[in-house]
């Protein structure tokens, strides 16, 4: 009997290494195979040495309590972690990159739209402090290489456009760093992921 119990457990684990899955302890996984590359409305998604990332911030279900309604995404700037609010005590966490110092903002928005592949338009501000961005004032077209990456939710208040998105960027280093110009940041697959989850109208709180 004791043979067989340590055949089970061999063949559990050796199913768990063949799956590329980490486990947070709430039963929530992060797939590796979820960071492959990835054909996209015509465009490639690089694959992510997602081995390289913190495992705390790869994609993962948790345990979560909120009063927030299931659809509110809640970013922790502090912890570098963005929540997707599920209900039951769950949500789906991701690892954000955040703005750096003198770039920050918290507060309480909506994700007023979605855009796939959006065209990136630097405001006149970055352009003064980069002036090589001069060429993209009427807008960088979407794309692998496009600042906004694949995805991005535009957030916006009661004063309307906050100027602020939770977006994707090819720069899967900087997430769990801050390093943008205020925007969130996240990985081009999670914010796919995320993108397919929410909805516009939907509530986001930064804090």
């Amino acid at each position: 009997m004791q043979t067989k119990s340590l055949l089970v457990a061999a063949g559990l684990a050796f199913a768990t290494a063949l799956a590329g899955c980490s486990t947070d302890g709430t039963g929530g996984f992060s797939s590796i195979a979820s960071y492959n590359a990835r054909t996209d409305a015509g465009y490639r998604i690089p694959a992510i040495p997602i081995t390289k990332v913190p495992a705390k911030y790869r994609r993962q279900t948790v345990n979560y309590q909120t009063s927030e309604k299931p659809g509110t995404i809640i970013v922790d700037t502090g912890e570098k972690h963005l929540y997707f609010v599920e209900g039951g005590g769950k949500a789906v966490r991701y690892g954000i990159g955040v703005g750096r110092e003198g770039f920050e903002w918290k507060g309480t928005a909506k994700v007023a739209a979605k855009r796939e592949w959006p065209v990136w338009t630097p405001p006149p501000e970055m352009i003064r402090r980069q002036p090589e961005l001069a060429k993209w004032r009427g807008g960088m077209p979407g794309g692998p290489q496009n600042a906004l990456g694949a995805r991005a939710l535009y957030l916006h208040n009661k004063s309307g456009d906050t100027g602020y998105r939770l977006h994707g960027t090819p720069e899967w280093w900087s997430i769990g760093k801050a390093m943008s110009s205020g925007c969130i940041r996240m990985m081009n697959q999670d914010v796919v992921d995320l993108y397919d989850r929410s909805s516009v109208g939907a509530k986001v709180i930064v804090k």
